[in-house]
Protein backbone atom coordinates (compact mmCIF):
# COMPACT_ATOMS: atom_id res chain seq x y z
CA UNK A 1 0.00 0.00 0.00
CA UNK A 2 1.06 3.57 -0.60
CA UNK A 3 0.76 6.26 2.11
CA UNK A 4 -2.76 7.30 1.11
CA UNK A 5 -4.07 3.72 1.05
CA UNK A 6 -2.38 2.97 4.37
CA UNK A 7 -3.89 6.04 6.02
CA UNK A 8 -7.35 5.05 4.77
CA UNK A 9 -6.91 1.49 6.02
CA UNK A 10 -5.81 2.70 9.45
CA UNK A 11 -8.78 5.06 9.71
CA UNK A 12 -11.15 2.26 8.78
CA UNK A 13 -9.61 -0.07 11.34
CA UNK A 14 -9.71 2.65 14.01
CA UNK A 15 -13.44 2.99 13.38
CA UNK A 16 -13.88 -0.76 13.80
CA UNK A 17 -11.97 -0.89 17.09
CA UNK A 18 -13.84 2.11 18.53
CA UNK A 19 -16.74 -0.19 19.44
CA UNK A 20 -14.66 -3.17 20.60
CA UNK A 21 -16.13 -5.16 23.53
CA UNK A 22 -13.74 -8.12 23.50
CA UNK A 23 -12.85 -7.70 27.18
CA UNK A 24 -14.30 -6.20 30.35
CA UNK A 25 -12.21 -3.01 30.04
CA UNK A 26 -14.68 -1.75 27.45
CA UNK A 27 -17.26 -1.17 30.19
CA UNK A 28 -15.13 1.41 32.02
CA UNK A 29 -13.42 3.34 29.26
CA UNK A 30 -14.15 6.83 28.05
CA UNK A 31 -12.95 5.87 24.58
CA UNK A 32 -10.68 3.46 22.76
CA UNK A 33 -7.13 4.83 22.45
CA UNK A 34 -6.25 3.44 19.04
CA UNK A 35 -2.90 5.12 18.49
CA UNK A 36 -1.61 8.22 16.73
CA UNK A 37 1.07 9.41 14.38
CA UNK A 38 2.17 9.05 10.80
CA UNK A 39 0.53 6.26 8.77
CA UNK A 40 3.76 6.14 6.76
CA UNK A 41 6.05 5.83 9.79
CA UNK A 42 9.11 3.59 9.64
CA UNK A 43 9.25 3.64 13.46
CA UNK A 44 6.44 2.41 15.71
CA UNK A 45 6.47 2.70 19.51
CA UNK A 46 4.37 0.30 21.58
CA UNK A 47 3.67 1.04 25.24
CA UNK A 48 1.54 -0.71 27.84
CA UNK A 49 -1.93 0.80 28.19
CA UNK A 50 -3.73 4.16 28.30
CA UNK A 51 -3.74 6.10 31.55
CA UNK A 52 -6.25 8.66 32.81
CA UNK A 53 -5.28 11.47 30.43
CA UNK A 54 -4.99 9.13 27.46
CA UNK A 55 -8.45 7.75 28.18
CA UNK A 56 -9.85 11.29 28.29
CA UNK A 57 -8.09 12.59 25.18
CA UNK A 58 -7.99 9.43 23.06
CA UNK A 59 -4.27 9.83 22.34
CA UNK A 60 -1.43 7.67 23.76
CA UNK A 61 1.39 9.12 25.85
CA UNK A 62 0.00 12.57 26.64
CA UNK A 63 1.13 12.69 30.29
CA UNK A 64 4.58 13.16 31.79
CA UNK A 65 5.89 9.93 30.24
CA UNK A 66 4.73 11.25 26.89
CA UNK A 67 6.61 14.50 27.40
CA UNK A 68 9.78 12.52 28.08
CA UNK A 69 9.12 10.48 24.94
CA UNK A 70 8.87 13.74 22.99
CA UNK A 71 12.21 14.92 24.38
CA UNK A 72 13.86 11.62 23.54
CA UNK A 73 12.56 11.83 19.99
CA UNK A 74 13.75 15.42 19.69
CA UNK A 75 17.21 14.24 20.72
CA UNK A 76 17.43 12.10 17.59
CA UNK A 77 15.83 14.63 15.27
CA UNK A 78 12.30 13.21 15.23
CA UNK A 79 8.85 14.30 16.39
CA UNK A 80 5.54 12.53 17.04
CA UNK A 81 4.54 13.41 13.49
CA UNK A 82 7.36 11.20 12.19
CA UNK A 83 6.43 8.05 14.13
CA UNK A 84 3.38 6.04 15.17
CA UNK A 85 2.62 5.42 18.85
CA UNK A 86 0.28 2.73 20.21
CA UNK A 87 -0.21 0.52 23.25
CA UNK A 88 -0.68 -3.18 23.96
CA UNK A 89 -4.12 -2.36 25.39
CA UNK A 90 -6.45 0.12 23.76
CA UNK A 91 -8.56 0.72 26.89
CA UNK A 92 -7.48 2.01 30.30
CA UNK A 93 -7.24 -0.60 33.08
CA UNK A 94 -8.96 0.60 36.28
CA UNK A 95 -6.58 2.43 38.57
CA UNK A 96 -3.86 2.10 35.90
CA UNK A 97 -3.17 -1.43 37.11
CA UNK A 98 -1.10 -3.88 35.05
CA UNK A 99 -2.78 -5.50 32.05
CA UNK A 100 -4.22 -8.95 32.71
CA UNK A 101 -3.41 -11.92 30.43
CA UNK A 102 -6.98 -12.20 29.18
CA UNK A 103 -7.00 -8.49 28.32
CA UNK A 104 -3.74 -8.78 26.40
CA UNK A 105 -5.02 -11.83 24.52
CA UNK A 106 -8.22 -9.98 23.58
CA UNK A 107 -6.43 -6.84 22.42
CA UNK A 108 -3.33 -8.19 20.72
CA UNK A 109 -5.05 -8.73 17.33
CA UNK A 110 -5.68 -4.96 17.19
CA UNK A 111 -1.99 -4.18 17.76
CA UNK A 112 -0.79 -6.83 15.32
CA UNK A 113 -3.17 -5.53 12.66
CA UNK A 114 -1.85 -1.98 13.18
CA UNK A 115 1.73 -3.18 12.70
CA UNK A 116 0.67 -5.20 9.66
CA UNK A 117 -0.91 -2.11 8.08
CA UNK A 118 1.95 0.23 9.00
CA UNK A 119 4.72 -2.09 7.77
CA UNK A 120 7.40 -0.36 9.89
CA UNK A 121 11.13 -0.88 9.65
CA UNK A 122 11.49 -0.84 13.44
CA UNK A 123 9.15 -1.45 16.38
CA UNK A 124 10.40 -0.02 19.68
CA UNK A 125 8.77 -1.76 22.65
CA UNK A 126 8.47 0.36 25.80
CA UNK A 127 8.64 -1.76 28.94
CA UNK A 128 7.90 -5.34 29.89
CA UNK A 129 4.44 -5.93 28.53
CA UNK A 130 5.08 -4.71 25.00
CA UNK A 131 8.47 -6.43 24.86
CA UNK A 132 7.18 -9.82 25.95
CA UNK A 133 4.16 -9.68 23.68
CA UNK A 134 5.99 -8.63 20.53
CA UNK A 135 8.97 -10.90 21.10
CA UNK A 136 6.81 -13.88 22.05
CA UNK A 137 9.40 -14.65 24.74
CA UNK A 138 9.35 -14.45 28.54
CA UNK A 139 12.62 -12.54 29.04
CA UNK A 140 12.01 -9.31 30.94
CA UNK A 141 13.00 -5.85 29.82
CA UNK A 142 16.04 -5.60 32.13
CA UNK A 143 17.57 -8.60 30.37
CA UNK A 144 16.94 -7.60 26.76
CA UNK A 145 16.75 -3.79 26.62
CA UNK A 146 18.93 -2.24 23.97
CA UNK A 147 19.29 -5.51 22.04
CA UNK A 148 17.61 -5.46 18.61
CA UNK A 149 15.78 -8.66 17.72
CA UNK A 150 14.18 -9.99 14.56
CA UNK A 151 10.66 -11.31 15.09
CA UNK A 152 7.71 -12.38 12.99
CA UNK A 153 4.68 -10.12 13.39
CA UNK A 154 1.70 -10.40 11.09
CA UNK A 155 3.63 -12.77 8.85
CA UNK A 156 6.44 -10.24 8.31
CA UNK A 157 9.99 -10.07 9.60
CA UNK A 158 10.21 -7.01 11.87
CA UNK A 159 13.14 -5.58 13.80
CA UNK A 160 12.16 -5.08 17.45
CA UNK A 161 14.13 -2.81 19.80
CA UNK A 162 13.25 -3.31 23.51
CA UNK A 163 13.46 -0.11 25.56
CA UNK A 164 12.68 0.89 29.12
CA UNK A 165 9.30 2.56 29.53
CA UNK A 166 9.63 6.37 29.74
CA UNK A 167 7.67 6.30 33.01
CA UNK A 168 10.54 4.32 34.54
CA UNK A 169 12.90 7.02 33.34
CA UNK A 170 10.85 9.65 35.19
CA UNK A 171 11.39 7.81 38.44
CA UNK A 172 15.01 6.72 38.04
CA UNK A 173 17.73 8.98 36.56
CA UNK A 174 19.87 5.95 35.68
CA UNK A 175 17.03 4.55 33.56
CA UNK A 176 16.53 7.95 31.90
CA UNK A 177 20.19 7.99 30.88
CA UNK A 178 19.94 4.45 29.52
CA UNK A 179 16.89 5.49 27.51
CA UNK A 180 18.80 8.39 25.96
CA UNK A 181 21.67 6.08 25.03
CA UNK A 182 19.34 3.49 23.51
CA UNK A 183 17.43 6.14 21.56
CA UNK A 184 20.71 7.29 20.01
CA UNK A 185 20.91 3.89 18.30
CA UNK A 186 17.53 4.24 16.61
CA UNK A 187 18.68 6.21 13.51
CA UNK A 188 21.19 3.49 12.69
CA UNK A 189 18.59 0.76 13.15
CA UNK A 190 16.18 2.58 10.85
CA UNK A 191 18.83 2.65 8.13
CA UNK A 192 19.35 -1.11 8.17
CA UNK A 193 17.93 -3.23 5.34
CA UNK A 194 14.63 -4.84 6.30
CA UNK A 195 14.90 -8.51 7.38
CA UNK A 196 14.09 -10.69 4.37
CA UNK A 197 13.05 -14.00 5.89
CA UNK A 198 10.51 -13.97 8.74
CA UNK A 199 11.55 -16.01 11.78
CA UNK A 200 9.47 -19.14 12.27
CA UNK A 201 8.28 -18.09 15.73
CA UNK A 202 5.33 -15.68 15.73
CA UNK A 203 4.94 -13.05 18.44
CA UNK A 204 2.05 -13.43 20.86
CA UNK A 205 0.77 -14.07 24.35
CA UNK A 206 2.45 -17.45 25.13
CA UNK A 207 5.40 -15.50 26.52
CA UNK A 208 3.25 -14.36 29.43
CA UNK A 209 2.16 -17.87 30.30
CA UNK A 210 5.76 -19.05 30.31
CA UNK A 211 7.08 -16.28 32.57
CA UNK A 212 8.71 -17.52 35.75
CA UNK A 213 7.82 -15.88 39.05
CA UNK A 214 11.46 -15.01 39.70
CA UNK A 215 11.63 -13.17 36.38
CA UNK A 216 8.55 -11.12 37.23
CA UNK A 217 10.04 -10.12 40.56
CA UNK A 218 13.39 -9.17 39.02
CA UNK A 219 11.73 -6.94 36.46
CA UNK A 220 9.27 -5.19 38.78
CA UNK A 221 11.16 -1.89 38.46
CA UNK A 222 10.32 -1.68 34.78
CA UNK A 223 6.56 -2.25 34.77
CA UNK A 224 5.77 1.46 35.07
CA UNK A 225 3.23 3.11 32.78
Amino acid sequence: MDAVERAAALREYAEQTASCTKCALSAGRTQVVFGSGSPDADLVFVGEAPGFHEDQQGVPFVGQAGKLLDRLLEGIGLTRADVFVANVLKCRPPGNRDPQPEEIAACEPHLFRQIELLEPVLVATLGNFATKLLSGRPAGITRVRGTPQEHRIGGRAVLVMPLFHPAAGLRTPRVAQTLREDFERIPDLLSRPAPETPPVEEAGTPAFAAEAASDAEADQLDLFG
